[in-house]
């Protein structure tokens, strides 16, 4: 970490000044996860620069991309897929279509239904994008060692499952 004091603790310390009877805890670890998502979000940007692609675009290649052969999923499982609305997805399908990166075909008999399908450009861009990205994030991550990765990837695997199943438990409350 160098002789900079990391900014979150910095901040927990002031707050243990002013308000000693307070747990701060929670603060020392969603207040880092927002410091590295920062990180994180400020090197991809640039990885998708590289490969003009904006995030929503190469999430919607992503998606199709780990579908399997034929690179195939309807519009609905796509905006599911990447959580946005349907009109959000439509907007992205569009920008996509225009640049000969997917391509929208009639699903089946039902004309009314289509999937949407990665072309070989949009496979070439994913693919190219995905290596970058991959490497960007490892760039991250240098300074642990595969024990501490595997280490961190654990413990916060283990909070995103508590995170979601009190929000699904909250969800069948209403």
């Amino acid at each position: 970490m160098g002789k900079q004091r990391e900014q979150v603790a910095a901040i927990l310390d002031a707050w243990r000044t002013e308000r000693p009877g307070l747990d701060f805890s929670p603060t020392a670890i969603f207040g880092r996860i927002t410091r590295i998502e920062r990180y994180e979000a400020a090197a991809l940007r640039d990885v998708y620069r590289r490969h003009e692609v904006d995030s929503g675009e190469y999430r919607v290649l992503a998606a199709l991309r780990r579908s399997g052969p034929d690179y195939q999923l309807t519009p609905t499982e796509l905006y599911r897929s990447v959580l946005v609305s349907s009109a959000t997805m439509t907007e992205r399908l569009d920008r996509l279509e225009r640049r000969g990166l997917i391509a929208r075909r009639p699903a089946g008999r039902d004309r009314r239904s289509i999937l949407v399908e990665l072309t070989p450009a949009g496979r070439g861009v994913i693919d190219r994008a995905n290596v970058d990205m991959l490497d960007t994030q490892a760039a991250l991550l240098d300074g642990l060692s595969p024990r501490d990765r595997a280490s961190l990837a654990g413990l916060l695997a283990k909070l995103a499952a508590l995170l979601e199943h009190d929000e699904a438990t909250r969800a069948s409350r209403t």
